[in-house]
């Protein structure tokens, strides 16, 4: 078995509790394989029964059962890892040499184990021992010839007993027991942190997996109705279809390669960050100080990975503003086939509304079927309750909504002045009413008969080429974009895009004052 593939088969048989290769392997229900014994201890010791690896969760705790085709290729895994040609062998021994059992730092010799008892008794045990190693000129000083039994905290190096007397006679010299317990407690916390990004970086390819097949759904979504938009349309039409769809295919492309990429380094850094959780495992549990010392500083230094947090892959859906726009390059040819085709795509997220009497000014009057709002011009003794407009006059429906797209259309013939779009829940509702989107308010408005204005931070003026008598509301929650249709011309009035809803969006009615029966005529919803 070649080194590399033996390395690679190495890690895929690694159990992520133990970090050894499996014992009795176990599947969970998510796919992922743990020691039986691992997984067992784990959830023994939780209230919970979720994936170690993915976090996912499970209602009842999974029966576990061993994957034998996993065992058998473990069973042949290790009957071929490479045996160790490398050890440490007695240096006392004559003829065959024994190995060693210990090594003496003063002595500096290897010892088995029968030349360990002579050892020991000849030197009464005063001389120090440590465990069998290849590189025993680390731990000794070269200068002196003395094991490295102190560190100077000064200098940041291991020193024997006579450089702690001679060159660093005044440092600050500490026992490498003391400075390794040290040093091992901050390497766990190392140890820690690299666990914790391990665990941050797999649930962020998770995210980025799912985020991608909903975004591809959508994508197929909006294609399959650009085509039957265009499907009835003249050549220009059927080029602009091309165009569109070319655009969307390009964006589903780039999103699917963006997604790919940030996978693979996403992929690459849990592979080096395992690489040193499983150097800092490693280290943690070993017993010779010197070399912690000495491997601590390389250890110690943060992993070079990136920030996730705010990583996501491009939108790929096809925005009802997208499409607006698609068709405004058309209008001299095709303006009435394709407005009306825009107007079906919007009402196939109609939605049936009704006014809440209990969000409504005193002086309104609505109709008993919730439909129809006008001005009385006559204030109604009404209970002023927390959800009632009581300066002006304005009206919510009962309905809110705080996800997907949906449509409404109101009448407003007739009239010469009336507000009409959204609100959120919280908008204030009591006193003088600001009706700007960052107060919670995203309407247009008709002034004095043909003054039409976008209330944005700024009122923003509306040319229009004809007087609405229908006007359709649409709402994309996710989108952010809230637009204004004349139903009637089958054209495009204003719309608020790229919008960040939070809560509840109402439809907002305001019919405005009755001015002595010249605005007398009512909103109908339609």
């Amino acid at each position: 078995m070649s080194v590399l593939l033996f390395s690679a088969l190495s890690e895929e048989l690694q159990c992520s509790i133990c970090l050894d290769v499996f014992t009795d392997p176990v599947s969970t229900p998510c796919g992922h394989n743990f020691c039986k014994s691992c997984l067992n201890q784990c959830w023994n010791n939780s209230q919970t029964y979720n994936c170690p690896f993915c976090k996912e969760t499970f209602n009842n705790r999974p029966e576990l059962k061993i994957n034998t085709t996993l065992r058998q290729l473990v069973q042949v895994f290790k009957q071929n890892i490479p045996e160790k040609t490398s050890e440490v062998l007695c240096d006392i021994c004559d003829g065959v040499k024994k190995k060693a059992l210990k090594i003496c730092l003063l002595c500096q010799n290897a010892y088995c184990q029968t030349h360990l008892d002579v050892h020991q008794k000849i030197m009464n045990l005063k001389h120090k021992l440590i465990d069998p190693v290849l590189n025993l000129e680390n731990y000794i000083c070269q200068k002196h010839e003395k094991p490295l039994e102190l560190f100077c905290k000064d200098d940041q190096t291991c020193v024997c007993l006579l450089c702690a007397v001679t060159n660093h006679r005044n440092h600050n010299t500490v026992a490498v027991e003391e400075e390794s317990g040290v040093r091992r407690t901050k390497m766990m916390e190392i140890h820690t942190d690299v666990q914790k990004m391990i665990h941050d970086r797999m649930k962020k390819i998770q995210d980025i997996k799912h985020s991608a097949q909903l975004k591809k759904k959508t994508s197929e979504k909006d294609k399959a109705e650009s085509i039957e938009l265009f499907a009835d349309l003249m050549r220009c039409i059927e080029r602009c279809q091309s165009e569109l769809l070319e655009m969307m295919e390009q964006k589903q492309k780039a999103a699917e390669k963006q997604a790919e990429e940030l996978i693979k380094d996403l992929e690459q850094e849990i592979t080096e960050l395992k690489r040193r959780d499983a150097e800092l495992e490693q280290i943690s549990h070993t017993e010779d100080h010197l070399h912690l010392l000495q491997i601590y500083p390389e250890l110690s230094k943060p992993p070079h990975t990136s920030s996730w947090t705010h990583v996501s892959i491009s939108d790929t859906q096809l925005s009802v503003e997208t499409l607006r726009k698609t068709l405004t390059q058309l209008q001299d040819t095709l303006d009435d086939k394709l407005s009306s085709s825009v107007r079906r795509k919007m009402q196939q997220h109609a939605v049936d509304v009704t006014l809440d009497p209990d969000t409504a000014y005193p002086d309104l009057i609505i109709s008993d079927d919730g439909k129809l709002v006008t001005d009385g011009d006559i204030e109604l003794e009404l209970s002023d309750n927390p959800g009632r407009f009581d300066t002006c006059p304005c009206v919510l429906a009962k309905e809110g909504f705080n996800s997907g797209r949906f449509y409404f259309e109101v009448q407003v013939k007739g009239k010469t002045d009336w507000d009409l779009g959204v609100a959120r829940e919280s908008a204030n509702r009591k006193g003088k009413i600001i009706v700007a989107p960052e107060d919670g308010y995203w309407i247009i408005v008709l002034r004095n008969e043909n003054q039409y204005l976008a209330v944005e931070s700024s009122a923003v003026s509306l040319s229009l080429r004809v007087k609405p008598q229908v006007v359709g509301v649409f709402v994309d929650y996710e989108e952010g974009l809230v637009t204004f249709y004349d139903v009637e011309s089958r054209s495009h009035i204003y719309s608020f895009t790229s919008q960040c809803f939070t809560e509840k969006l109402f439809p907002f009615f305001s019919p405005c004052n009755n001015k002595k029966g010249k605005n007398a005529a009512p909103l109908i919803l339609t």
